[in-house]
């Protein structure tokens, strides 16, 4: 309904406007972060059981960790924080614009566009078919409609502030046009990928060089879309609900223009010890540290306008979700700065301190701003009070305690891995050279975890009863009326501040938001990304033949990166334990990189030609025969389903457009290539006693990747199965 149709029949007071907000947008986007959020929250429980129960759930492909994983992520980000997102702008910008949001089809549209993203990720990500990158998994027909979509929100958003009745921009918007115009950036940058089929791409970038792009994205996609809309969430909502200014407008200034400029550098702390540039490494490490200044300055804006509101806090449940929030903002962008400074890194990287680091960001952080926006909006727009304070109390504190729960195990986990990885005997030999015992001696704190993460979603679901008993209880205001002065264009030129001027031209103002952006950037992104002859090639390695290639593909269709990392980084504990250390032109054919983030199994990129084929054969199908007590699932339909080489063609075709140097033709017997390889293998399985071993089946091809990774540069001798390191 338009804005003209909802106007209020009695003449509006001379010199101004009548128009009406639309609340069915924000109550749209609302119902669906608290839906979603449920859904997320559960997949998340599920997956934290999964690392002491292996099996949970029956050992179903498409409900193994693998293939939870990404979606627990995806859930939480884009279903539940996006749409948090959504429904914090589309409220705030309205009265904060003086203006009905620009085309209430539009709104629509965007609705209903992410919505559909959503699905299909629900749809995709549990049937294997995933790009790997963090944060970035879905596949490129997907990506298409992501970019369509945000370019859908963005046109709304800009054509609303330029409706605007208010002269100045307020503080909220600044955020929420760097989110708009970065995260635009990110994706379409990250994104770059050639496809093979309608389900399946290969990236545009290679190894090191993917490495950086991707941790450029995956860092700023936490930071533009997890942490500058939120910020404009907290300036809107924090004074609304104290009833106080903000504290500082000057401070809020500052930390407008470090942040988004300072931001942007820091992705390369990711990869600290990889085989990234050292170059790009110092720049992400000088520049996070740098950026707790604009952090620290942004929350300390936050709660210092709750100065004289503390007995209000104690009483209204959307002031302790604020609170809880920004303190939880504050010490993530605390852990942040410290754990790229590479001695930190060293202990902390690839562990469990990790997840506990970036789960406070979302539960307590997002999750908490989310729930206090809800608890403000809802007795807002149906126009009632809320159900109960008491129940919005148990989901305060339920949620608390599951973060606690949830955190602390992982951080004292997470030390405790660290030191037992790089713990040495007193002759010089490794203390725990079997990785599973460092595994193993976590087990309780996974299950502290999971105890946190029930408390969370219990509190989740407590508030969305809440919520909906609340609206239940009074009369939704759909077109909520208003009045305002139309904007006057002044012509005559009066003294005010530089920022004051530069506030009322948003088209300026956007343009030297993407400068900010666009700096850090181009100078990571251009001399490593672009510049070929930057990444050292070393000559022995070659390109994956066809059937280590599709079983490089079967590798990430079941996520097996979500577990296990494939770099050696140059520290002793690592060299004597898995090999020697990783060089950047080992995976210049790696497409996408499979570097990993977390070690819950050891790393593999010196694995190939370890054990034998024998050992992988039954370690897959079931990894307790080989390594007694081990927490990684089965996979059984690997030994029942028949390899798909319909696509081993256009794969190669596609990765030889990419610089992979396969011979013109080549494809053309690729497939006769693989079954060849595969028929080595199977009946080299026969031999070891394996009788019904079928050559067409998946789990060889797997096989030959794993026996092929870090054996280019150097032919391991294999080890008795006694010691084994899985």
């Amino acid at each position: 309904m338009s804005s003209a149709s909802t106007s209020s029949s009695t003449a509006p007071p001379r010199g101004l406007e009548s128009f009406s907000y639309d609340n069915t947008i924000v109550k749209m986007f609302a119902i669906a972060a608290a839906m979603w959020g449920i859904v997320g929250f559960l997949v998340g429980l599920i997956i934290a059981i999964q690392l002491y129960v292996p099996n949970f759930l029956g050992g179903i492909e498409w409900l193994s960790f693998g293939r939870l994983r990404p979606l627990h992520t995806n859930a939480v980000i884009f279903a539940f924080a996006g749409n948090a997102i959504f429904f914090g702008v589309y409220y705030s910008l309205q009265r904060l614009c003086k203006a009905r949001m620009f085309s209430d089809t539009l709104s629509r549209i965007h609705f209903w566009g992410w919505q559909s993203i959503i699905v299909l990720a629900a749809v995709t990500l549990p049937l294997g078919i995933t790009t790997s990158k963090e944060y970035a998994e879905l596949e490129w027909p997907i990506d298409i409609l992501i970019t369509l979509v945000w370019v859908v929100f963005g046109w709304n958003m800009l054509g609303t502030i330029a409706k605007r009745r208010e002269k100045h921009m307020y503080v909220a918007l600044w955020f929420y046009i760097a989110t708009f115009l970065t995260v635009a950036l990110l994706h379409v940058v990250n994104s770059f990928e050639l496809p093979v089929s309608l389900l399946k791409s290969y990236s545009a970038y290679a190894g090191v060089q993917d490495a950086l792009v991707q941790w450029w994205y995956g860092h700023n996609a936490v930071a533009f879309f997890l942490t500058t809309p939120f910020l404009g969430i907290m300036y809107y909502f924090i004074p609304k609900a104290a009833d106080r200014p903000i504290f500082s407008y000057r401070l809020s200034i500052v930390h407008f223009w470090a942040l988004v400029f300072l931001y942007i550098w820091a992705g390369p702390h990711h990869l600290l010890y990889t085989a990234l540039p050292d170059w790009a490494q110092s720049l992400g490490t000088v520049f996070s540290v740098m950026l707790i200044a604009p952090s620290w300055g942004g929350m300390v804006n936050g709660l210092l306008t709750l100065r004289g509101a503390w007995d209000k806090v104690r009483t209204d449940p959307v002031l302790k979700f604020m609170v809880v929030g920004i303190t939880a903002y504050g010490m993530s962008t605390f852990e942040g700065p410290m754990l790229s400074f590479k001695n930190v890194n060293a202990i902390a990287h690839y562990t469990d301190y990790i997840i506990g680091h970036v789960h406070i960001g979302a539960l307590a952080w997002n999750g908490g701003l989310t729930f206090a926006m809800l608890y403000f909006i809802f007795p807002r727009m149906w126009r009632t009070k809320l159900y109960s304070l008491k129940l919005a109390n148990w989901h305060f504190w339920a949620m608390t305690l599951g973060i606690l729960f949830y955190a602390i195990p992982m951080y004292f986990g997470g030390i405790t891995q660290s030191l037992m990885w790089k713990e040495f005997n007193a002759d010089g030999t490794l203390a725990n050279p079997n990785f599973l015992e460092t595994t193993l001696r976590i087990i309780p704190m996974y299950v502290l975890r999971s105890i946190g993460g029930t408390l969370y979603l219990i509190g989740a679901c407590i508030g969305v009863f809440n919520l909906w008993k609340t609206a239940k209880s009074g009369s939704f205001l759909a077109n909520e009326e208003a009045q305002a002065a139309p904007l006057v264009r002044e012509t005559s030129a009066h003294k005010e501040g530089w920022h004051r001027i530069l506030e009322a031209r948003p088209f300026r103002f956007s343009v030297l938001t993407l400068v900010a952006v666009l700096v850090g950037g181009i100078v990571e992104y251009v001399p490593t990304a672009l510049v070929q002859s930057n990444v050292p090639t070393i000559a022995t390695v070659a390109p994956y033949t066809p059937l280590e290639l599709e079983g490089r593909d079967l590798y990430i269709r079941e996520g097996c990166v979500g577990c296990h990392s494939q770099m050696i980084r140059p520290f002793r504990s690592e060299t004597e334990r898995y090999g020697q250390y990783s060089q950047a032109g080992e995976f210049v054919y790696d497409r996408p990189f499979l570097w990993g983030s977390k070690r819950t199994g050891p790393d593999l990129h010196r694995v190939g030609k370890k054990y034998p084929d024998a050992w992988h054969y039954t370690h897959m199908l079931e990894p307790t025969s080989t390594s007694p007590k081990s927490i990684m699932p089965r996979y059984p339909w690997l030994y029942e389903r028949k390899l798909d080489v319909s696509h081993t063609e256009g794969k190669i075709i596609t990765l030889r457009k990419l610089g992979v140097p396969y011979e013109e033709g080549y494809e053309r017997s690729a497939v006769q290539d693989l079954t060849k390889q595969a028929e080595g293998i199977a009946e080299g399985l026969r031999k070891s006693g394996f009788k019904d071993v079928d050559a067409n089946k998946e789990i060889i091809a797997l096989i030959a990747y794993l026996q092929r990774l870090g054996t280019d540069i150097k032919k391991l001798p294999s080890i008795s199965e006694n010691g084994h390191d899985s």
